[in-house]
């Protein structure tokens, strides 16, 4: 990401949360949803103000944005579905359809999480030239020693921003203080149970959910299974604890089985290339790349969360291999730099992790042995959490196991880089009352990839009805 860009990202987070805390359009009780004149088209917008702290009510109240799609049946409407998206950090505020059904039986709420997009947030920088630190810092992993001095210099100049200028708010940020925020928004939209379906990071606000109101945990479906026990405790940092690197190789080979003789190249051929310097492609508008080591490792992680995208990469790779082909075009929005840092908050507030950065080194080293370019990836992005002295009286680190309605798991067994099968399988264990669905395919997320997936979420929200053990669809 560029200065500029970055700079313009500072802007909308400040606009955004600017609008978050102006005043309300309409007035409502004190435990009602406020709801607003405009909205996107199709959706009805709202917010709920709910304690800063739920363990000292005298602290004040943030704002919690949230949207509502209406059921297209409303005449047969049986409920509201609450929807997370993943993160943390992410905007949620537009929830999608889910699927045709549940669109057309169902309310859809969608919110953003306190700490992201429209509700409020943190603000770690006062001023645009402090951001050029973040583009260094954040998003990459170093090489060699040299890189790694470099950006533990820069990891802690962006938490010690973070510590002097984020304010109270970021010390009540974690999954369970944003757990409590979702119970209060079940009670506002009168739903005597919870609802939901929650994507990646959003299981794990589930299971949460699920172990801290279990006698209030109705439908929950978890797609792309988050370990809660993992993202929460142990010694190793908490993104080599997680090990989605364990899954790039899986899906690697996934991907390249399908691709067949259309794909002879070879990826350690590539990455040993890539070691040695750069190579600068020409993408499908006609502009000159530079590709690095590590933004390859990104490109190729992001393509692999979508078995859809492997004509994507496929191009990407025989463009590294042959430069009289095209890369496809890198798109993407800006990001919201102060969801990004709340969000990181919030990892930072749930996990344990060591407070040395120096360890860091050590894990990605370990973790690239089983997934080269993929360990030290994911190992680095909780770098930050050793500097970051943010702690939440909320945090909720456990038990696992309250019993509670059946919970729906779906997870891709050919392998998540995200969110590894093998995660999803123990969660199913941990739990008190889990059954896992499994799709056949690698990607992040099943939801949308198979008829027959989208077909049992529809009868689990409608009847509470759960597939027999060891079920797998196929994709599509």
């Amino acid at each position: 990401m560029n200065p500029r860009k970055l700079r313009a990202a500072l802007a909308l987070g400040a606009a955004a949360s600017a609008v978050a805390l102006s005043a309300p359009v309409a007035a409502a009780s004190p435990t009602g949803i406020v709801w607003e004149d405009s909205c996107q088209a199709g959706y009805q917008c709202g917010h709920l103000d709910v304690p800063l702290s739920y363990q000292d009510p005298s602290a004040g109240t943030v704002r919690i944005a949230v949207s509502r799609l209406p059921a297209t049946d409303q005449a047969r409407k049986l409920g509201t579905i609450f929807s997370n998206p993943g993160g943390p950090g992410s905007s949620g505020r537009f929830a999608p359809v889910l699927t045709p059904e549940l669109h057309r039986r169902f309310d859809i709420v969608g919110f953003d999480p306190r700490g992201v997009g429209a509700s409020s947030k943190i603000h770690c920088f006062t001023d645009p030239s402090q951001l050029e630190v973040l583009q260094r810092a954040l998003g990459t992993f170093p090489l060699t020693r040299d890189a790694e001095r470099q950006q533990l210099v820069d990891t802690k100049t962006v938490t010690d921003l973070c510590e002097r200028n984020a304010g109270p708010l970021a010390n009540h940020l974690s999954t369970g203080t944003i757990a409590r925020d979702l119970d209060r928004l079940r009670a506002a939209f009168g739903e005597s149970k919870l609802r939901y379906y929650g994507k990646s990071y959003g299981t794990f606000l589930g299971e949460t959910y699920a172990n801290l109101f279990p006698g209030r945990a109705g439908s929950l479906a978890l797609d792309a299974v988050d370990d809660p026990q993992r993202w929460t405790t142990g010694s190793a940092p908490m993104s080599y604890r997680l090990r989605g690197f364990e899954d790039g190789p899986r899906s690697l080979q996934s991907f390249l089985d399908v691709c067949g003789e259309d794909c002879p190249f070879d990826y350690d051929e590539i990455l040993d290339r890539l070691e040695r310097g750069p190579i600068t492609v020409t993408d499908t508008t006609g502009r000159q790349v530079v590709v690095t080591y590590q933004s390859a490792i990104s490109r190729i992680h992001d393509y692999l969360t979508d078995a859809r995208s492997a004509p994507e990469l496929a191009a990407f790779l025989r463009a590294l291999t042959d430069p009289a082909t095209h890369a496809p075009a890198a798109g993407g929005a800006l990001p919201d730099v102060d969801s990004l840092l709340g969000g990181g908050a919030t990892l930072c507030s749930d996990a344990d992790n060591p407070r040395d950065p120096a360890v860091w080194w050590d894990y990605a080293r370990k973790a690239d042995r089983v997934g080269r370019g993929f360990g030290p990836y994911d190992v680095y992005k909780t770098l930050p959490c050793a500097t970051w002295d943010v702690a939440d009286t909320g945090r909720y680190a456990g038990p696992w196991n309250r019993p509670t309605a059946p919970i729906l798991l779906l997870a891709n067994r050919q392998g998540d880089l995200e969110t590894p099968y093998a995660g999803a399988r123990r969660t199913e264990r941990l739990l008190g009352n889990a059954r896992l669905l499994s799709l056949d395919t690698y990607g992040h997320g099943s939801r949308g990839k198979s008829a027959c997936v989208d077909a049992w979420l529809d009868r689990y929200f409608t009847t509470g009805a759960v597939p027999a053990a060891g079920t797998v669809c196929a994709p599509a």
